[in-house]
């Protein structure tokens, strides 16, 4: 890390104050404490892993691209289905369209922390549901497949 006063790398360890590590720069005799980095994300960055997530990435390989870890990506889905929970409309639905996403979703073996995010896209407005739970596969219903709720 370069000295704020002088730029250069020649720094040297120089005590803790509040619990942060502080510096001494060599050249210049200048004493700083560097910045937190913070590993929150900011929302750019959150919007993109669940653009990727719902595009159907998975949590590590989103970890990978954005140099974050799985657990965070993780975190961030769960966070963004429990802010859907509140939206919720209980107005009837018209047209439903599922892709093969839903069924490469129920395929995999670890399926912990996922869901269905279902938009109903109604006249000048569109309203999204977060569907969490188990995928299983309807039998003789019909319906190719069916919401249930985990035990």
């Amino acid at each position: 890390m370069d000295c704020p006063k002088c730029g250069k790398q020649a720094n040297c360890k120089d005590g803790r104050a509040n619990g942060r590590q502080r510096y001494l720069c060599k050249d210049c005799n200048h004493r700083y404490t560097v910045a937190q980095r913070s590993t929150a994300g900011d929302g750019a960055v959150k919007r993109q892993a669940l653009e990727l997530y719902l595009e159907g990435l998975g949590f590590r390989s989103i970890g990978r691209m954005l140099g974050f870890s799985n657990v965070t990506i993780l975190n961030w889905i769960r966070a963004f289905g429990e802010q859907l929970e509140g939206i919720k409309n209980d107005s009837p639905v018209q047209v439903v369209e599922i892709d093969e996403m839903h069924s490469y979703v129920g395929s995999k073996k670890t399926i912990a922390g996922y869901g269905l995010l279902l938009i109903d896209m109604g006249k000048g407005s569109s309203v999204a549901y977060w569907a969490p739970g188990e995928l299983q596969r309807g039998k003789g219903s019909g319906k190719p497949w069916r919401q249930s709720r985990a035990k």
